[in-house]
């Protein structure tokens, strides 16, 4: 029974054989990718995450012309549930994620400067994590104003229709906004392999900016449209040459911080204003953490107070607090100062494009025109059909009986209309729209005041063909509805601009107390941090059974510790982060402080002080490498450095070298090596594999190395020598004293 159910797997893991599961066939990865992968991945940029040069995505266009067929714009409210149905039959996504997309460009929401929904009820706030938005059924919405200028001229074949995904009804492939859209909306989109980050501007901003450069596309674009603006206000932290950069190529970050006001009275700081990528919560649950490991320490309580009115975070201050100072240690410690990335990926003629601001109005300019165009195109080919067709009601005109006549004398109705074009030489058109007249408007009045359209018809399609075959035209119709657009919709600057050069920046340093201490680390990794006071009134360290000291030294709180492990890892801390401890306790265990990887073990600790000087790490292979301090120096607030040295051998030693000096090697087989560190040059590279210094035989190694005065050794000459790699002296009796302990046992 057995051998049967083996044979029958050995069967179904057969590529050759059907069973099952089917054939299996082998294929190429690369073909896999092609056939499988990139459709998938095309489809997720093209039809969801990225935005289009009208900036809008897929979902928010099939939400915003649904409603716009439902008579939104100018109609009153309705369930926003009866909008999410109809939108269906456009985006067949689901009704939760068509409604997550009507809450987003809702009033309510305040996720855009310029939103296009108006709503009522409860649709949540962009700044708070935990302020659900209500369902459906009990919200109300309609299109806000603005979307007259996205909709403008739609139905006068400005864009191209497609069809849905069932073939049963045509969607706009993009919507004809009069305005930069793409700029003034706030977009955000991961797709498969690329992603989309745009701020948004502000809408008066973009319009005048918009203006300048149609009529000089070198303006200097940061004159009307200096930062982005955001509808939760705040400040952004103003570098003229950052934000240049980032209006060149549509890459690079800023920071933006909250507003806050003191009331004195209170002794409470209130917060009304915080960055668009935080939240409330988050801003909260991390003073709260800074309060409970001690790193702040003036504040009594936090509280929300937010309500109808807006956004309110109160701090309750212990007396005696600076709230100037307070502020720049939150701005550093939390996001109430946060960094906004900006990443211009948007979608030109169906391929995703990282552009910048100039690139992006050339781009809008160049697809606006062409909708102008094609406007005015419509419009002339309507006014032709009526002169035409006035044309022909204008020969009627010469008389009026005789069509009459015609018309009576015609026995058969389908003949009216060529007897009509014989008797009066005009077309079948023309004959028609004769053929159709009422018999109340057959008479001479009427046909004269019809007639009389003719030539005020000819002027006007000569003014549209004049445009047609006018650049300089068609932007005049541009910059005219950017400068109605911006009298009709004025919207204020939310996010104010606050120089980098005149804000106080916070200096941890300063806020650490400064007093010196005594670090001690054992072998098994426990450190200790004591004053002085404490080191005075202590007694005898305590260790563990079968630990026992492996270095220390005398260091201040502002410094900073280099913790050397065996997976070839630096760690950095700041002493003022490990908390301070008694000779009669075991100390802060490092390897689960620092949260290092299961089975790593410190081999020592280092003062870096200003990272002058080299680190010599000693292998047990025999060689030896002399590394800058410097190049573990790190700017920003790194905690772990990979590759901190050599893996091709175990480090046996590490000193630290502020001057050249005698260092004693030793190995298994009793030699001893004694060397000035001046034959070693310095190198920059971390993982270098170093020199060779003691000559090793097979299956010797390097046991240990340490400084010579730490030694034992009197027969100095003996040991020394003047070129390296050298074998070293056996170690004679005389300098076998019990020796020191090195910086690392085995």
């Amino acid at each position: 029974m057995a051998k049967k159910k083996e044979q029958e797997v050995k069967k179904f893991d057969n590529p050759n054989v059907i069973g099952l599961r089917g054939s299996v066939q082998e294929q190429p990865i690369t073909q896999t990718l092609e056939t499988n992968f990139m459709p998938y991945a095309m489809s997720v940029i093209v039809s969801r995450a990225i935005p289009e040069i009208d900036g809008f995505k897929p979902s928010h266009r099939k939400l915003l012309f649904t409603m716009y067929k439902m008579g939104l714009l100018t109609g009153a409210r309705t369930k926003s549930a009866n909008i999410v149905g109809q939108t269906m039959k456009l985006n067949p996504h689901g009704d939760a994620a068509i409604y997550e997309t009507m809450v987003r460009l809702s009033v309510g929401y305040q996720a855009l400067l310029t939103p296009f929904v108006d709503s009522k009820g409860n649709f949540g706030k962009v700044y708070s994590r935990d302020m659900s938005y209500a369902a459906s059924r009990y919200t109300e919405a309609k299109l806000a104003g603005i979307c007259a200028e996205v909709f403008r001229d739609i139905d006068k074949d400005t864009v191209d229709f497609v069809d849905n995904y069932d073939g049963s009804m045509q969607e706009p492939s993009l919507l004809p906004t009069a305005f930069p859209n793409v700029l003034v909306s706030a977009n955000t989109g991961i797709a498969a392999g690329m992603a989309s980050t745009i701020c948004g501007f502000n809408l008066n901003e973009v319009c005048e900016t918009t203006i300048n450069f149609l009529r000089d596309p070198e303006t200097d674009l940061l004159a009307a449209m200096p930062a982005p603006d955001f509808p939760t206000g705040g400040e952004i932290i103003y570098s003229r040459a950052e934000m240049e950069s980032i209006y060149a190529t549509g890459r690079g970050s800023f920071k933006v911080r909250a507003r806050w006001r003191y009331l004195q009275k209170e002794n409470i700081i209130e917060i009304y204003e915080i960055p668009y990528t935080t939240t409330s919560e988050a801003i909260i649950d991390k003073v709260a953490e800074l309060i409970k490991t001690g790193k702040i320490r003036e504040i009594n309580d936090m509280r929300d107070e937010t309500d109808l009115s807006g956004l309110r975070l109160a701090i309750d201050l212990k007396r005696g607090t600076d709230p100037d100072k307070l502020m720049q240690k939150l701005f550093k410690m939390t996001t109430l100062q946060d960094a906004f990335p900006c990443n211009f990926n948007i979608l030109v003629a169906g391929n995703p494009r990282v552009m910048g601001v100039r690139e992006i109005l050339e781009e809008w300019t160049a697809w606006r025109m062409e909708s102008i165009r094609r406007r005015v195109f419509h419009e002339l080919t309507k006014k032709k059909e009526k002169l035409h067709l006035l044309q022909g009601l204008g020969k009627i005109l010469l008389d009026i009986d005789k069509a009459i006549e015609i018309i009576r004398g015609t026995e058969l109705e389908s003949e009216v209309v060529p007897n009509l074009m014989m008797g009066f030489g005009i077309d079948q058109i023309q004959a028609e729209f004769v053929a159709e007249i009422k018999l109340r408007n057959i008479n001479r009045e009427y046909i004269l005041k019809r007639t009389a359209e003719t030539e005020e018809l000819e002027k006007e399609i000569e003014e549209l063909e004049a445009i047609l075959n006018s650049r300089r035209r068609i932007k005049g119709i541009i910059i005219d509805e950017l400068r109605q657009i911006n009298k009709k919709y004025v919207t204020p600057r939310q996010t104010g601009i606050a120089y980098a050069d005149e804000i106080e920046e916070f200096d941890e340093s300063e806020h650490v107390p400064d007093y010196p201490v005594t670090l001690f680390l054992s072998r098994e990794g426990y450190f200790k941090k004591i004053t002085a006071q404490s080191l005075r009134m202590s007694g005898e360290q305590k260790y563990k059974d079968g630990d026992g000291l492996m270095t220390s030294f005398e260091a201040t709180n502002r410094g900073e510790l280099l913790i050397l492990t065996d997976h070839q890892q630096m760690y950095k801390v700041k002493i003022a982060d490990l908390e301070e401890g008694k000779a009669s306790a075991l100390g802060v265990y490092l390897p689960t402080k620092l949260q290092m990887d299961e089975g790593e073990n410190v081999l020592t600790m280092i003062d870096p002080q200003d990272y002058r000087g080299q680190l010599l790490l000693i292998f047990e292979n025999g060689k030896a490498a002399r590394i800058e301090l410097s190049a573990y120096e790190t700017k920003t607030n790194r905690r772990k450095l990979i590759n901190a040295c050599s893996d091709k051998s175990p480090v046996k030693a590490v000193l630290v070298l502020r001057e050249e000096t005698d260092v004693a090697c030793f190995s298994s087989d009793d030699r001893v090596l004694v060397f000035n560190t001046s034959l070693l040059q310095p190198k920059s590279s971390r993982t270098t594999q170093g020199v060779g210094v003691m000559a090793l035989k097979a299956r010797r190694v390097l046991t240990s190395a340490m400084p010579l005065k730490d030694t034992a050794i009197k027969n100095v000459s003996r040991y020394r020598v003047r070129s390296l790699p050298a074998a070293g002296a056996l170690l004679k009796p005389e300098d076998r004293v019990e020796q020191q302990l090195s910086l690392i046992e085995e």
